[in-house]
């Protein structure tokens, strides 16, 4: 019942993830940016921060007390190149958080504050990548309960 229950937790944190992380893509658009939007933005990517730690916490539970037990996943390849996607995406928004938070405050000293056209393509681009590196995780989590990578 415990391998049930962390199995349809972690599936509805990716889903979170995903959904978060397509919100701030949606969001983050040169032509549709305002004080509202960059509020939105913080509160979207405060969440995708919450999910993902999240998904840390229940992933390696399924580890270690889930049915197929650590000697599974530790020896399995598949596993450690999801891992390292998941590396991959949190390196990748380290920029874009940064980013978020610093309009945060300037939006805290300026009501109308909104970032300037460049900065926020650029950090479109970034979460561009994030979402096609995210994309690699279902396919390496397939492979890996197949034990490709055993």
């Amino acid at each position: 019942m415990i391998d049930f229950l962390l199995a349809s937790l972690h599936h509805l944190i990716v889903f979170g993830i995903a959904s978060a992380l397509a919100a701030e893509i949606a969001l983050m658009r040169p032509a549709a940016m305002s004080p509202r939007t960059v509020r939105l933005l913080g509160r979207f990517d405060a969440v995708y921060g919450g999910l993902a730690l999240a998904i840390l916490v229940v992933g390696f539970a399924r580890v270690w007390f889930g049915a197929k037990g650590p000697d599974f996943y530790l020896h399995n390849l598949a596993f450690w190149a999801k891992i390292g996607a998941f590396l991959v995406m949190g390196l990748v928004s380290i920029r874009p958080t940064l980013r978020i938070l610093a309009w945060q405050k300037l939006l805290k000293a300026n009501e109308a504050f909104v970032p300037p056209s460049q900065e926020i393509a650029a950090l479109r681009r970034q979460l561009v990548l994030e979402i096609h590196v995210f994309a690699l995780i279902p396919v390496l989590a397939a492979a890996m309960a197949r034990s490709i990578g055993y």
